[in-house]
């Protein structure tokens, strides 16, 4: 994983360098993640390693299957191709992701809950903490009934653990001090 990150750096910097030029950062988003979701399909995975395939032959599949792509986002397949880098389309968005949420000012929050949240209760928990972050965050949610009560939110390397297991494990610590 962590050399397919060292490959897909200069793609990915490169990609968004020119979204970013250009002014059109999400439509390279939307365009790698739908690449990246076609990379992942184990029939298009055998035509990449398919010696039968010339490069040209493979890219025109690639972008036949990926739907509608600009002219930049063909180009930037080409250059894949070429480079046998395919592969790792998905480090490249990952990494295109990280670039642009920086470049905007966005930050990732993994908001762990011991019970499903609805969207008002997500949107709710956001807004509060925003302010504190002083940035805005898009949350990714997991459940985990471990936590028997409340959430668990990571920010960078920031933790806010305000679940029930968390108060239970900090007063253990304070009775046993």
């Amino acid at each position: 994983m962590a050399e397919n990150l060292t490959l897909a750096r200069p793609y990915a910097e490169a990609a968004f360098e020119l979204a970013r030029a250009r002014g059109n950062l999400e439509p390279w988003e939307q365009a790698l993640a739908r690449m990246a979701q076609v990379v992942s399909d184990p029939q298009m995975r055998q035509c990449i390693g398919n010696p039968k395939f010339s490069a040209e032959q493979l890219a025109q599949v690639f972008i036949d299957v990926s739907g509608k792509l600009a002219d930049d986002a063909k180009n930037f397949v080409h250059i894949l191709v070429e480079n046998e880098r395919l592969p790792v389309l998905p480090e490249i968005l990952e990494l295109f992701v990280r670039l642009k949420n920086a470049h905007e000012g966005v930050k990732q929050a993994q908001v762990t809950s011991a019970f499903p949240l609805d969207d008002a209760a997500l949107k709710k928990l956001i807004a509060e903490l925003e302010p504190r972050f002083k940035c805005k965050l898009e949350a990714s949610v997991s459940v985990d009934p471990e936590l028997i009560g409340g959430v668990r939110v990571a920010v960078g390397d920031e933790v806010i653990d305000a679940s029930v297991r968390g108060k239970l494990a900090t007063m253990a610590a304070a009775l046993k001090a």
